[in-house]
């Protein structure tokens, strides 16, 4: 848990420098790119706050209301960051670029000295300075604090990999239960692409004079933010539904149980996730006849203490004797 709230904590700081530094280089530019990059901004930063309430709400002790606790308070605010990643950065960015590529918009990038209007906001920048160099520092420097957020981020997936011996990253994005992490992860990753495209768009607009790369990017960055935000919420969606664990670790903890000494059978078995790395088993199982009440509950014990030692997130176990 302290590893993801620390996480999250350079993200937040990563992504509000990152967002002002973006909405300046909007104002005094009106690059399409730039401003698609500063609603990713903005709502990364959100974002961040919103996984910090899914962390402070995880913490809470289990009550009458809620026996098992609230660990699925995080899957709950990590599924809100990718309906707002969607929904905000994602589709406000696309809708602009296309805007911009249809003729919706004011065109290209803005010349020195241009107003530059945005809500409320009517600002001229001076008249000697240079957008595109504006586009290029703001952009690079946004790079630094992404990849610092990113670094974070990547040593805390890298660790819980080594923990449960996942060999990429494509099956810690599927079997992990750590989704506060893996939020934090994903957006990182996306803004440093995001910030690529941005300034590729900057520069090949600057190489040829046409505008439409600007404006393309700004469309590229939309639609990349909208599938993976679709991707989270999916991985969300299995563990707000209860779903239980990866097949191939189920059977080792079944092997675990049929192993046991005394055990015949495994009549039934169920796991499901509580919270992050929080995994409660019930299962039902036949033992040998002829055994003792006692005997029965020390192996019992034995077979609970055994599974929450596989490091596989066990915290309560529920064993049903059958004849």
């Amino acid at each position: 848990m302290a590893g993801s709230k620390s996480v999250v904590l350079a993200a937040l700081v990563a992504n509000g420098a990152i967002a002002i530094l973006k909405f300046v280089g909007f104002l005094l530019t009106g690059s399409a790119a730039m401003l698609s990059e500063t609603y990713h901004s903005i709502s990364d930063t959100g974002n961040q706050v919103f996984l910090l309430i899914g962390i402070r709400f995880s913490d809470r002790s289990a009550d009458q209301q809620h026996p098992f606790g609230y660990g699925k308070s995080q899957f709950f605010y990590s599924f809100l960051v990718s309906v707002f990643l969607f929904g905000i950065a994602g589709w406000e960015s696309a809708k602009h670029g296309y805007s911009q590529l249809t003729g919706g918009g004011h065109g290209g990038g803005q010349h020195a000295g241009e107003t530059v209007d945005f809500l409320f906001l009517s600002y001229a920048p001076p008249g000697w300075l240079d957008p595109v160099w504006v586009n290029y520092t703001v952009l690079i420097g946004a790079f630094v604090f992404e990849a610092w957020a990113l670094y974070k981020a990547r040593a805390e997936m890298k660790r819980q990999m080594g923990d449960h011996d996942w060999t990429s990253y494509r099956e810690a994005f599927r079997k992990t239960s750590d989704v506060t992490t893996l939020t934090a992860l994903t957006e990182d990753t996306i803004a440093l692409l995001g910030i690529v495209i941005a300034l590729t768009g900057i520069t090949l607009e600057q190489l040829t004079g046409n505008a439409v790369f600007d404006q393309l990017s700004a469309l590229l960055i939309g639609l990349m933010l909208m599938g993976f935000a679709l991707a989270l919420a999916w991985e969300n969606k299995r563990l707000i539904l209860g779903e239980s664990l990866q097949p191939d670790v189920e059977a080792e903890l079944r092997d675990i149980v049929r192993s046991h000494p005394g055990v015949t059978s495994i009549i039934g078995f169920r796991t499901v996730y509580f919270g992050p790395e929080e995994v409660l088993v019930t299962a039902d199982v036949q033992f040998e006849d002829g055994l003792e009440t006692d005997e029965i509950d020390e192996r019992i014990t034995a077979i609970e203490a055994q599974l929450k030692a596989t490091g596989a997130g066990i915290q309560k176990v529920y064993i049903e004797p059958e004849s």
